[in-house]
């Protein structure tokens, strides 16, 4: 899929593209010469629609697996006068499950092309704002470039602030105040360890993406264009864009070790769990040994037991095994072990 936008009145407006691929009629503005296109959005793009932006470009886009690549000379570089710049976006952030893709950035002296592999709902809220009219002005391609990061980078803070909240939920439920034991419900902390593990994944996910949204901004800055000449607010934005990113990588890890904390916390408690399960054991077995040991005194089979004679002798071996377990008893609740 391609969309193209064009300025006019230093706002963004989309165009239909025809068969001779120039802006239709029907959405462009009524001038002499068609608009020249400054955003191309390719979204899983045929190899017509590819063609048709390499040609307008004068560039060669990269495929997929060449995106794909971690290096960082196959993701930041230049060619032909242009700028190549691949960071690793986010999908689905709505759900539990992101997914990474790369997203390139393409930007020339006159035009910005975007390619990437799935649907990015900063790309539509920025497209919906800039078309819209939103007091932003679109003086060039590169203001595009930055209002699309800002877009995401934006994205990414709703996502963190969400995913703290959860947190803090989890905390909550793994540390409330203890009630009474008739009423106490049993904790399912092994569905606690997943979630953690969720939000640990997805919180890797977010760093990762903000990690290379720092390097495609140093890389941007550092670069120089003769041909592109960034204006004093375009300067200001990439400073912000790299702020924002590096103390949202910070917020980023600050939650990833509050998510270990939680996950060591999970642990200890089930530790806990299995010792008082095992102690309940040992105290029984503590409380039944000596009426036990009673027991088999008073059962073995010798001739010689004066006991046997005795009218109360029943009785009195019933008192002596209970006695001897209320003993241990008695003191193990008094000791609190009970």
């Amino acid at each position: 899929m391609l969309r193209t936008y064009f300025r006019a009145d230093d706002r963004l407006r989309a165009a239909a593209l025809t068969a001779d691929a120039a802006p239709s009629a029907e959405t462009a503005i009524a001038t002499d010469a068609p608009p020249a296109v400054i955003w191309y959005d390719l979204v899983e793009p045929s190899l017509a629609e590819s063609r048709h932006v390499e040609a307008s470009l004068g560039v060669t886009l990269p495929s997929r697996d060449e995106m794909e690549d971690i290096e960082l000379s196959a993701r930041l570089y230049q060619e032909n006068g242009a700028e190549f710049m691949t960071m690793t976006a986010l999908t689905n952030l709505d759900g539990d499950e992101p997914v990474k893709t790369p997203v390139t950035f393409i930007l020339t002296d006159c035009a910005l092309a975007t390619l990437r592999y799935g649907e990015s709902r900063p790309f539509a809220a920025f497209a919906a704002r800039a078309v819209r009219g939103n007091g932003q002005s679109f003086q060039n391609a590169e203001v595009v470039m930055l209002g699309l990061i800002e877009a995401m980078v934006d994205r990414m803070a709703d996502v963190l602030e969400r995913i703290g909240n959860e947190i803090d939920g989890i905390s909550r439920s793994i540390f409330r105040a203890k009630a009474a034991r008739s009423n106490k419900k049993q904790q399912d902390l092994q569905s606690l360890i997943e979630q953690l593990g969720q939000k640990g994944d997805f919180l890797s996910g977010i760093r990762e993406s903000l990690v290379s949204v720092t390097r495609l901004v140093a890389y941007h800055a550092a670069t120089e264009n003769p041909g592109r000449k960034s204006g004093k607010e375009a300067r200001q934005m990439i400073k912000l864009l790299g702020r924002d990113a590096t103390s949202l990588g910070d917020h980023a890890a600050f939650l990833s070790g509050k998510i270990n904390f939680l996950l060591d916390a999970t642990l200890g408690l089930i530790n806990l769990e299995q010792n008082q399960i095992i102690k309940i054991f040992t105290v029984a077995s503590v409380v039944f040994l000596p009426p036990t040991l009673v027991a088999s005194v008073y059962g073995m089979n010798f001739q010689l037991m004066p006991e046997l004679q005795w009218h109360l002798g029943y009785p009195w071996a019933i008192l002596l095994m209970i006695a001897s377990a209320a003993l241990p008893f008695l003191y193990f609740k008094r000791r609190g072990w009970l």
